[in-house]
């Protein structure tokens, strides 16, 4: 929302900053970005890949920001979004995205209703199938509002969650999508979650290995009932690169690789380096502030559990080895500081554990370029989960 009216708005009671003012100044704790570090990641994704002749969806569930959405259509040549809900899917259209997959199945009644009228406001919509039984509930919501849906078929290559794992029950659910009245199939949904963080290159690579060759099962199946899909998606921060040479696949769903997060950045790359060390650089972090040092070897500093996720693991505090978050409680987050260097109000940037969830406790993200605040965008889909 690059249009906000900063003199409407009291720094620490509506926004945490406002542009123009040092990042030593910003109210903590709270989400900021390196911008000069975000472009960077978004444009090098979009290179990769133009250059490898893939499509790239960008994936909304991390960031929940139209205008980070933006700016990787901007600068990296995004084709459009995923989101996981349909009240994800309703911001990004609102915020004027115009091409949202659903990369999730939606079978609620009211929720088919929703997302059968976004066609309307001018955006192209996809969503997720692996029940034949669903075919009809969203036809009938389509037709009714006028509008067209579109179609993927989500193969469980490896998650162990949503998804088929057969092509005759792929074959099976594009026939009926493709006899249905208001739906379109027009591709494969086939996302290996399951690997994406496993550290090792080659362990990856040989669980990318299988599901490739079950996609490849059901495209061949699909095309011998003159059902070629248009689009197979899948590919995220931790695969991208197989799923983009292996002659299936032709849409990448990448999320993380912009962001970069602790949990993300250990894996290794093919030649064993941590990819927050060379592939991708860390642009997200949360600003925190010494609040106590009562304790001559430790700072206890104001991000806690209600500031971030650890659910895969805790944070690290970026550019410095001096210094340790080691344990967090609801508002407290306990820095180790054996050589007693921190002070009260010095700040730290910490490098979440995972980005996704830590980002939808935040109402802001802060962009921050040489040392001053540039700009303030709402997470918009914040809370979004139904």
């Amino acid at each position: 929302m690059k249009d906000l009216n900063y003199d409407d708005l009291e720094v620490g009671y509506d926004v945490p900053a406002v542009p123009g003012m040092d990042e030593a100044d910003i109210q903590t704790p709270c989400l900021i970005l390196d911008l000069d570090a975000l472009e960077r990641n978004i444009r090098k994704m979009g290179d990769y890949a133009k250059a490898h002749g893939m499509r790239h969806r960008s994936h909304g569930k991390m960031h929940k920001s139209v205008d980070v959405q933006k700016l990787q259509e901007e600068l990296g040549g995004a084709v459009g979004v995923c989101c996981q809900k349909v009240s994800e899917a309703e911001v990004f259209v609102r915020g004027g995205i115009k091409d949202v997959l659903v990369s999730n199945q939606v079978r609620d009644p009211a929720k088919i209703d929703r997302l059968a009228s976004l066609p309307k406001m001018g955006s192209k919509i996809t969503v997720c199938l692996d029940d034949v039984d669903n075919v009809a509930d969203l036809s009938e919501a389509a037709v009714r509002h006028g509008t067209t849906i579109h179609c993927f078929i989500e193969i469980d290559c490896g998650a162990g969650r949503c998804g088929v794992r057969t092509a005759d029950a792929v074959v099976e659910i594009a026939q009926a999508i493709d006899a249905a009245e208001g739906l379109k199939f027009t591709g494969i949904q086939a996302y290996q979650g399951a690997m994406q963080h496993m550290d090792s290159y080659a362990d990856r690579k040989a669980k990318i290995d299988a599901a490739v060759a079950q996609v490849k099962e059901a495209v061949d199946a699909l095309t011998e009932v003159g059902l070629k899909p248009e689009f197979v998606s899948g590919g995220g921060t931790g695969s991208y690169y197989f799923e983009s040479n292996s002659g299936v696949y032709n849409e990448l769903q990448c999320g993380s690789y912009a962001f970069m997060d602790a949990d993300y950045g250990r894996i290794q790359d093919k030649d064993g380096n941590r990819i927050d060390q060379g592939e991708w650089e860390n642009a997200l972090f949360i600003l925190t502030s010494v609040m106590s040092h009562a304790k001559p070897d430790k700072a206890i500093v104001d991000a806690g559990l209600k500031a971030q996720s650890v659910d895969s693991g805790l944070p690290f505090i970026f550019g410095r080895d001096d210094v340790e978050y080691v344990k967090c409680s609801d508002e407290h987050g306990v820095v180790s500081d054996p050589k007693g260097v921190l002070k009260v109000n010095d700040k730290l940037r910490l490098v979440p554990g995972h980005c996704d969830p830590t980002c939808n406790v935040h109402d802001w993200y802060v962009g921050v370029r040489g040392g001053k605040v540039e700009t303030l965008w709402p997470v918009s889909a914040r809370g979004k989960a139904y």
